[in-house]
Parts: structure tokens; C-alpha cells; sequence
């Protein structure tokens, strides 16, 4: 992967803007700054290699040379995204699951924003904004995907089971520039619909564990056990406890795993 590979395969989709590094800290760093700076809408930072990827609650990401997809996509919300941006993990969320699903694999959406496949976790998404003022002027939307098998950490780093593209397939994988594409193309997809029913019905059908006894701990709160029933307009998660009452979890540092 390359620069000159990234702008051939993504000719069609015309993207606002594109950075390559052969390596970086953070691909949303660097998408954060040149969002702030006046990167146009549907502009992406890719990079071969991450020395300091993270991804929610300040996790470390693991991207190691030539294995898997790092890249940050930057969204400069119109009018009609604008009461919606808490889907926006959604949106991101679908976009890569429709294209594990180009591939033939199943895939579903751990709330609120990896994506599983067989229970093991395939990749990841970690949303941030640049603010204007009291309004937000753009989001970040970074995306991590583990294309090859090097791409996987050490046991020592890993906090729920993970899985490459190259191992669930059992064969070689798409290029990751081929990858790209396909999110892309959901992306711009499911952007058109982020105001609608639509997106919700189609994340919760795809929400992994629903129906399943799970545990949220939020922050430093206690942990909160319940059946996960769906989600919110907002994209939020609800849950049923043991007397049928419903519970909002909202976004912020919230765990989810699967009740023992």
C-alpha cells in the first residue's frame, strides 16, 4: 500500500483530501489537526504503520508494518447530520461491517463500536470531534482493521479475543486498499441515511450479544447487569433487567462483555 495505490483505488469516490504516512503516532491526531486547520469534508489520513494508535478509554491499538488498515476519516456534518451526530459510531460502525459482509463473513457490532466476527474482534472505531465554539465544526472518524495475520497483538496486550481478516476468510485477503474502498463506499451509503429509522434498525439487527444477559460497567460506576433489548433513536443502549424495566446506557467509558 501506497500512496499512488490509495488514490487509484479511490478515484471513483472522490475523497476530499489524502495523507499517507508510511508511519505515524495516530492517524486521528493527524486528522484532528488538519480538520482544524481546513481539511475538507470526506478527507482521510492512511497509514502503513501506527507507533501510538489508540482507541477508546486511551487503549493502545496495535498497527504494525504492512498488516492491517489505519485510517481516519474526516466528516464535516451538513444540516441534516447535524441532529444526529451521536449515531455517528454507527454510522462507522455499519460501514465496516457491510464490507466484512462484501466478503462473505458475518459480522456483528459490539456496542458501542467494535466490530466482531466469530466473537472475536476484527476491528475497531474511535469517533472524535473538532469544536467550533459550542458546535461541533468536524468529526474524526477513526477505523481500525486487522487485515493480516501480523496484525494481532501479543496475548500480554489483548483485553478481548481478536481476529484478522486473513485467518476468518482462511485465505489471503483483500488489498487493504481494496478494504478501504468498500468502507468507504458503506460510508457514503449510510451517510445519506443517518437521519433515518433505517440506520438504527439495521445496527441493532447487527448488535452482537441482543436478546443475551450482558455486563456494563460505565466509568467508575458499579456494574450494571441486564438483558440487551436494542437501542435508543440516539444510539444509545437499552436494557432490560430482571423486572422488565428498561435502562439507558449513554455513551461515554462504557464496557460491555457478555454475563458469565
Amino acid at each position: 500500500m501506497n500512496e499512488s495505490s490509495l488514490k487509484k483505488s479511490l478515484s471513483k469516490l472522490n475523497p476530499g483530501g489524502l495523507r499517507y504516512f508510511d508511519s505515524v503516532g495516530s492517524t486521528n491526531d493527524e486528522a484532528l489537526a488538519w480538520a482544524a486547520s481546513g481539511a475538507k469534508d470526506f478527507s482521510l489520513v492512511v497509514a502503513d504503520e501506527q507507533t501510538q494508535g489508540r482507541g477508546r478509554l486511551d487503549r493502545k491499538w496495535f498497527t504494525p508494518k504492512g498488516s492491517a488498515l489505519a485510517v481516519s476519516l474526516i466528516l464535516r456534518p451538513g444540516a441534516a447530520m447535524r441532529p444526529h451526530l451521536s449515531r455517528t459510531v454507527g454510522l462507522a460502525a455499519l460501514s465496516v461491517a457491510d464490507a466484512c459482509l462484501k466478503l462473505g463473513l458475518s459480522p456483528q457490532i459490539k456496542w458501542p463500536n467494535d466490530i466482531l466476527v466469530n466473537g472475536r474482534k476484527l476491528a475497531g472505531v474511535l469517533v472524535e470531534s473538532v469544536w467550533s465554539g459550542e458546535d461541533v465544526d468536524s468529526l474524526v472518524i477513526g477505523m481500525g482493521i486487522n487485515v493480516y495475520r501480523a496484525s494481532l497483538p501479543p496475548a500480554e496486550y489483548l483485553q478481548f479475543p481478536a481476529a484478522s481478516l486473513e485467518e476468518m476468510l482462511g485465505k489471503e485477503p483483500p488489498t487493504r486498499e481494496e478494504v478501504l474502498r468498500n468502507v468507504l463506499t458503506a460510508m457514503l451509503a449510510w451517510r445519506e441515511k443517518i437521519g433515518t429509522a433505517r440506520l438504527i434498525q439495521a445496527w441493532e439487527e447487527n448488535l452482537a450479544y441482543r436478546g443475551e444477559q450482558v455486563q456494563i460497567r460505565a466509568g467508575s460506576e458499579s456494574l450494571i447487569t441486564g438483558r440487551l433489548a436494542g437501542l435508543e433513536s440516539d444510539g444509545s443502549l437499552r436494557l432490560m433487567d430482571a423486572h422488565d424495566q428498561s435502562t439507558t446506557i449513554r455513551f461515554g467509558d462504557v464496557s460491555l462483555r457478555p454475563a458469565a
